[in-house]
């Protein structure tokens, strides 16, 4: 030490240098595990929030190291929306402040965004539209996830239009080829939304039987349709609609049923075990269907779902199969969405003192397809092992 200190360098100097050196190698180390860096600011000990990280929203992110990985949704900025769509732009908005939500309003969003891209495209000379079409739609995608992670159906749309995309003939016009692909959307969102949420609706709502207790949880727009379609066919029936934060998509829900002369009841997740004793079946939308058979949806579903499992309460999943994914997940935290506590409405949190507290909004959560009586879809009742069945077929055509 003494000899340090001869050189000019003190034990309190020597002390951060060592830690410095600590803190590059513990990140070193995540950059070989593949995981994103951390910078010795931002060090503390295991499962510590964050005290020095500035988030998306130029706030303090006091998120758990745990979490790191995940995407948290951002204030898109306008100053990079270069050559980028106004229809995008604006859905981008909508999606980062939670105007537009639900796995499937995104979508088709997104698909009718992708209408409006393609009408206003010109093919620049010496190009062809199946090859820079797809650049420019690509562009489009990337400014998109800067407003919020894309959905499982999302994903799923982009890949069959940029494969439509690629199989535009290069001898017809760009005229034709641009009224040939909007009619193709067009098409995809009749058949793949529309039309299934019509056929999952007739299926479903013929479930409801005369003095039944549903419980239902957050929106969906199919489990909704769903219940006043039972209701306007003469069901006299009851509605448990649970809610939790962030978003509080229930009272959307519980709104609707109301207006439609459904008996409701509004409770948040915490009063499940109390209002759970009285239900006689739960009907459930998805975010999306794993290949593994899990459901993936709003944060609090899995809780919901077993819960009623130990009841022996038939669980219902209600699930176009454009949210079915060949994608295999064990857990909740390897990946999923935070949503950022800037821009959620209703929050609760938001009243609190500007960096005195930060809220963890992860949004998404797997329910064990053990859980699952089974899965309604436009093909059919189907167990939730069956997803990789219906993805087979599917590629097969």
């Amino acid at each position: 030490m003494a000899e340090d200190e001869a050189q000019g360098i003190s034990a309190k100097e020597l002390k951060a240098q060592k830690k410095a050196e600590k803190a590059a190698k513990r990140a070193a180390n995540k950059v070989a595990q593949g995981l994103p860096p951390t910078s010795s600011k931002q060090q503390g000990p295991p499962g510590t929030a964050h005290q020095g990280a500035k988030g998306p929203s130029g706030g303090s992110d006091k998120r758990l190291t745990l979490f790191d990985h995940l995407e948290q949704a951002s204030h898109p900025a306008l100053s990079s929306a270069t050559d980028v769509h106004p229809a995008i732009v604006k859905l981008t908005l909508h999606m980062a402040y939670y105007k537009i939500v639900g796995s499937t309003e995104r979508c088709r969003a997104m698909l009718e965004a992708f209408q409006e891209v393609i009408r206003d495209y010109s093919t620049p000379a010496n190009q062809t539209v199946s090859r820079h079409l797809q650049s420019v739609l690509s562009h489009q995608i990337d400014y998109l996830k800067t407003g919020r992670p894309l959905s499982i159906s999302m994903g799923n749309s982009i890949r069959w239009l940029k494969q439509e995309i690629s199989k535009v003939s290069i001898d017809i016009s760009e005229a034709q080829a641009k009224q040939e692909l909007i009619e193709q959307i067009e098409n995809f969102i009749r058949e793949r939304i529309d039309v299934a949420d019509q056929v999952i609706v007739a299926s479903a709502s013929a479930t409801v039987e005369d003095g039944a207790v549903v419980l239902t949880y957050g929106h969906s727009l199919v489990v909704r349709k769903s219940l006043i379609r039972a209701h306007e066919r003469g069901k006299k029936f009851k509605v448990v609609v649970v809610d939790s934060r962030p978003l509080y998509e229930g009272k959307r829900m519980a709104k609707a049923l109301v207006e439609a002369g459904i008996p409701c009841t509004y409770v948040m997740l915490t009063a499940l075990t109390y209002i759970i004793k009285d239900v006689t079946s739960v009907m459930l939308g998805a975010h999306g269907m794993f290949s593994n058979g899990l459901l993936y949806s709003r944060v609090g579903t899995s809780m919901i779902a077993t819960s009623a499992k130990s009841r022996n309460i038939p669980v219902l999943v209600l699930c176009e199969s454009i949210k079915f994914t060949d994608r295999v997940q064990l857990d909740s935290v390897t990946y999923n969405e935070l949503a950022n506590p800037k821009t959620t409405p209703n929050d609760g949190t938001s009243a609190s003192k500007e960096g005195a507290i930060d809220t963890l909004n992860i949004l998404y959560d797997l329910s064990p397809s053990g859980t699952i009586k089974k899965v309604i879809t436009e093909l059919g009742s189907l167990p939730a092992s069956s997803v990789p069945v219906v993805l087979r077929e599917y590629k097969a055509t």
